[in-house]
């Protein structure tokens, strides 16, 4: 298995790396320097993403404060903030982050459905 591939978004990079992926959760992370709570997250982020090994996922990073227009753009009004994606949808959002157990709770409840077997596969 692997662990869910990072990245770092910009205004330029964001619709590539945020809407057009298929069949995968795409986890933004809207953070910035000098948020307490961000700077918590990201201290749990290595130990939530083993958690999630092997998961069809990605987390992809804004600096909110270096990439002021994504900000506006999903009228967000506090950090962290994270926006949760498939096939270009925005399925929800979690404002801050409330520790592991919660965060990984809804991370899984938005995962895609592992494929069942197809008939000629068995």
């Amino acid at each position: 298995m692997a662990l869910p591939a990072r990245f770092d978004a910009t205004t330029e990079t964001f619709d590539r790396l945020v809407l057009e992926p298929r069949d995968e959760l795409v986890v933004v992370d809207f953070w910035g320097d000098g948020c307490p709570n961000c700077d918590i997250y990201a201290e749990a982020e290595p130990e939530l993403l083993a958690e999630l090994d092997g998961a069809r996922m990605r987390v992809v990073q804004v600096n909110a404060y270096q990439e002021e227009e994504l900000a506006r753009r999903f009228g967000l009004f506090g950090i962290p903030t994270f926006l949760l994606f498939k096939d270009g949808t925005l399925l929800g959002k979690m404002s801050q982050y409330y520790g592991k157990a919660y965060w990984l709770g809804v991370i899984r409840d938005h995962l895609p459905k592992p494929e069942a077997p197809s008939p000629q596969s068995r």
